[in-house]
């Protein structure tokens, strides 16, 4: 009994050894997109796809015929998601190329545009609703095409910006101006 478990127990050891060997460098990249840590310096990211691996490797045996990539990428989305939600005082400003974006907005971009998920799946994997999905990812793009990102991103978020484009109201419009809604 003892010998067919440890054969059991190397065979998936050597499975998820090739998983990690083929889709690491990918579900890193991912990560370090969720972070908004530069490639070079992604601590979190590292300790955030080494949690998501090992949530996928405790439950390998129960994958049968599900691909280990997807489950690793929702384990690596819930546990960003999470962890977003229970620190949400703001850390150091990110460099990283989504570093403008708010830790939702980066999770539904990174999903939605950089992985491909579909709009549906993207809304069951965070609990949101289709058109909530739709509308995050629209505003995700646009803060990224804004003129003025990549100075913004210099200064961190909401930094020296003008209050009407920190509180989204429209240039020229009266709350721009201070004067109201």
């Amino acid at each position: 009994m003892g010998r067919r478990r440890a054969a059991r127990d190397e065979r998936r050891a050597r499975e998820f050894a090739a998983f990690v060997a083929g889709a690491g460098g990918r579900l890193l990249h991912v990560a370090t997109l969720l972070t908004a840590e530069p490639p070079q310096r992604c601590v979190a990211a590292e300790r955030l796809l080494t949690a998501a691996l090992a949530g996928t490797y405790a439950r390998w045996d129960q994958l049968r015929g599900e691909d280990p990539y997807e489950r690793t990428r929702q384990e690596l989305a819930a546990r960003f998601a999470y962890s977003a939600w229970r620190h949400r005082r703001p850390g150091p400003p990110g460099h990283g190329p989504l570093a403008a974006l708010t830790p939702r907005e980066r999770l539904v971009l990174v999903l939605r545009l950089h992985e491909g998920v579909a709009e549906e799946v993207t809304a069951a994997t965070l609990g949101l609703p289709p058109d909530r999905v739709r509308a995050v990812c629209a505003r995700a793009v646009a803060v990224l095409r804004a003129p003025d990102h990549d100075r913004d991103r210099d200064r961190g978020p909401g930094r020296d910006r003008p209050r009407d484009q920190r509180a989204g109201a429209a240039p020229g419009s009266r709350a721009a101006e201070g004067r109201g809604p």
